[in-house]
């Protein structure tokens, strides 16, 4: 047996007084049952979208649906006390849904995991009241609380809007070439040419919408003169080829998708005049380096600030370069042994030269202030703990906004500090997490969303001392909130068998007699850059987590190595060796759950989990068979050279240069170890992580004579986004647990 399904040692696994609270309080009347499980949203889940204040710092605007709907509107709320929110904008129609917006935006929705309705998605003007709101398709302007005004009308969909930073124009992408609009006269201006079938213009590649964080690829020069654009040539990568098996018609699809190892799109980066001209091409890198488009931002009319990744993604440079004569300068480069994150926290500080930063060398993400050539002035905040985002530069006050879990990675709060330096002031209360926030311009409002496992989040608006002058909304008045039972589950940590404390949450089991051993089930994610155990609202709202219990099982999540909001050594435990030390701390996990519950069964373990959760589901029932005895693998990697180069390089190199980890991280090879009771759950459309996956392990699984069932999803994606569909697999999940592990 290896060091990985080592025994515990169990005196290790201590429970801790950090558990939320002995007796969880019934929240409503009845159990979550099937039906209640597979609806969306969950149940005081919706919360305002697209939460921002006017220029003028008066308003404050957001989406939200109206009374029981789903779909959103437009709602404008003065930003003063007392204050009560109107709706100023509504869909034509039933607005932006799954079924009638093309496909090159349903896929954008895909992969900005994008589920609303209605109006989905406000770009709103810099320096004005003019927002546009792009509604199946085509383009409409709002100005003030004025009626929509259709601005296109076209076949072929307007793609990423933006204002010119003085409102007067729009530019756009439709077929893959870049447009502006000039809404006093109407006139179109076509910018670029030459868009064919894998070339584009104005477009975020692939990887870079899935898995660098960037949905962009053009970017408005600060006096509107300019714009900046990416043109994508993705004809190099092989096309794959995706079948609509369950239509009628025959239907097919086909992407460019770039495998791990195999060749990027080529990105290269322009400047184009509104005025006419040839595009001014600017030299990024020298040509033999292979590297990612990563951030692009005006520093002022004439320079922008580039950040080129590097393909192992183990160098991000930050690059000053003339947007004229293309000189260049290299201003800060970060490097790590493991991978660099990317972020959205630069910012210039208008009226210097200062530039804000955040930086991961201390081994978790802070905040310093630069000079213009790149150099430290001074740190801004320091610890053992991670910047998550930062809101807001007020430059006249010179004091910057954060996001962070300063006391508790479990918790997040919002935070303000001097560009001067000095102590971090906390702005939130610190009693949950705070999922939003957004600071007027002139710095004397904020709007906050905070909720806790209690608490369903609620969204206030308060002034720049913290006291709230009026509640936008409250998730807690949705009405299923009083039709079921929902409980909170307990939060607790544990230490593994080598001292690493991680997080876990669990849901005591409904419905069984006092002192009865019931199965217990892990949910389990357990990739990189994803945290599921916080106190937040949405810990008490996964409705598979709660359907699950109110059936009689124990359930039970934690945060394995890996995850985020823990630092960068944290994360990089699986450098390299996916599926590794995720399984040991799962294992772990499962023997503390032993000793702390002890109506949880350890010989009766069941795991489920999509995606890298699916992956994860099929890791641990190879590799600790011991331990888990039945698993539903949803939208499984099953080998990451079948995955892309975005997400698949920065934690395991390529198959060329990591041979052995690839060899040792995929399950292909390892199919005649199962013992356990496995159902392979996979969209047929999967763009993502693609069926090809569950289809090369089924292959391993008949070669290695070993039982399994398969459920395929003929009209599914990588999220499964139909009521019907989340239904189904729900209850052949129960059902496949209650048969597996003998419950009652």
């Amino acid at each position: 047996m290896t060091p990985l399904l080592a025994p515990i040692a169990f005196a290790a696994l201590v429970l801790t007084a950090s558990l939320a609270m002995a007796d969880p309080p019934v929240r409503s009347r009845r159990p979550v049952d099937l039906e209640a499980a597979s609806k969306h949203p969950a149940p005081g889940t919706t919360v305002p979208t697209a939460l921002a204040f006017s220029a003028d710092s008066g308003f404050v605007s957001y989406l939200l649906p109206e009374g029981d709907g789903t779909a959103r509107v437009l709602w404008r709320a003065s930003a003063s006390e007392n204050t009560t929110p109107q709706v100023i904008a509504r869909p034509p129609d039933e607005g932006n849904t799954d079924e009638n917006v093309s496909q090159e935006e349903a896929l954008r929705r895909e992969r900005l995991r994008l589920r609303d309705t209605g109006i989905s998605q406000i770009v709103r003007a810099p320096q004005s009241d003019r927002s546009i709101l792009p509604l199946k398709g085509d383009l409409y302007l709002l100005e003030g609380t004025e009626p929509l005004r259709r601005l296109t009308e076209s076949d072929a969909p307007e793609i990423d809007p933006k204002f010119s930073p003085d409102g007067k124009r729009v530019a756009f992408v439709r077929e893959g070439e870049l447009f502006v609009l000039d809404l006093s006269s109407g006139t179109e201006t076509r910018l670029t040419q030459g868009a064919t079938e894998g070339r584009s213009f104005g477009l975020a590649e692939f990887i870079a919408q899935e898995e660098l964080g960037r949905s962009t690829g053009f970017w408005w020069s600060p006096d509107g003169n300019h714009l900046a654009y990416q043109e994508t040539d993705e004809r190099a990568i092989p096309e794959y080829t995706i079948v609509h098996q369950g239509e009628s018609d025959i239907v097919t699809e086909s992407h460019r998708y770039p495998f791990a190892g195999a060749a990027n799109a080529n990105v290269r980066l322009g400047v184009v005049s509104l005025s006419g001209g040839e595009t001014q091409w600017l030299k990024l890198s020298d040509e033999d380096e292979e590297w990612y488009l990563a951030r692009v931002n005006w520093e002022d009319a004439h320079h922008l600030l580039v950040q080129l990744l590097s393909r192992d993604q183990q160098s991000l440079r930050l690059m000053r370069i003339h947007r004229k004569t293309g000189e260049r300068s290299i201003l800060i480069e970060e490097t790590a042994e493991s991978w660099v994150n990317l972020h959205d926290d630069l910012t210039t500080v208008p009226g210097t030269r200062e530039i804000l930063w955040a930086s991961e060398r201390s081994g978790f993400k802070h905040l310093l202030l630069l000079d213009r050539y790149g150099q430290p002035l001074r740190t801004l905040t320091s610890g053992a703990w991670p910047v998550d985002a930062v809101v807001h530069l007020d430059h006249l006050r010179r004091e910057v906004w954060f996001l962070a879990g300063r006391e508790s990675p479990l918790d997040r709060d919002l935070y303000r500090v001097s560009l001067d330096g000095g102590p971090i002031e906390r702005f939130t209360e610190g009693r949950g997490f705070c999922s939003d926030a957004v600071v007027s311009p002139d710095g004397t409002k904020v709007a906050v969303t905070i909720s806790n496992s209690d608490q369903p989040p609620v969204t206030t608006l308060r002034d720049r001392t913290g006291q709230v002058l009026a509640t936008l909304a409250d998730a807690g008045d949705d009405p299923q909130l009083a039709q079921l039972t929902l409980v909170t589950p307990q939060r607790t940590q544990f230490n593994t068998r080598d001292g690493t404390t991680l997080y876990g949450a669990y849901y005591a089991p409904k419905g069984i007699a006092p002192r009865t051993k019931t199965p217990l089930i892990v949910l389990v994610y357990g990739g990189p850059h994803v945290q599921r155990v916080t106190n937040s609202w949405g810990l008490t709202a996964d409705l598979t987590a709660q359907f699950l219990a109110a059936r009689g099982f124990a359930v039970w999540k934690c945060d394995n190595r890996g995850s985020s909001r823990r630092g960068l050594a944290f994360e990089a435990a699986l450098n390299r060796r996916m599926g590794t030390v995720e399984v040991q701390d799962q294992v772990d996990g499962v023997h503390f759950v032993a000793a702390a519950y002890p109506e949880a069964d350890p010989e009766r373990v069941g795991i489920t989990g999509g995606s890298y959760g699916g992956y994860m589901t099929i890791r641990c029932l190879l590799l600790a068979p011991e331990t888990f005895k039945a698993g539903v693998a949803i939208a499984p990697v099953t080998d990451w050279d079948g995955y892309d180069t975005g997400y698949t390089e920065r934690y395991m190199g390529t198959p060329e240069t990591n041979p052995d980890g690839y060899a040792e991280s995929s399950v292909l090879d390892k199919a005649s170890q199962l013992e356990g009771a496995l159902l392979l759950v996979h969209g047929l459309l999967d763009e993502n992580v693609h069926f090809r996956h569950s289809a090369r392990f089924i292959a391993s699984l008949i070669r290695a004579n070993k039982p399994f069932e398969i459920f395929p999803i003929p009209d599914e994606r990588h999220s499964t986004r139909k009521e019907e569909n989340r239904r189904a697999i729900l209850g052949r999940m129960a059902s496949w647990f209650e048969q597996h592990l003998g419950h009652d």
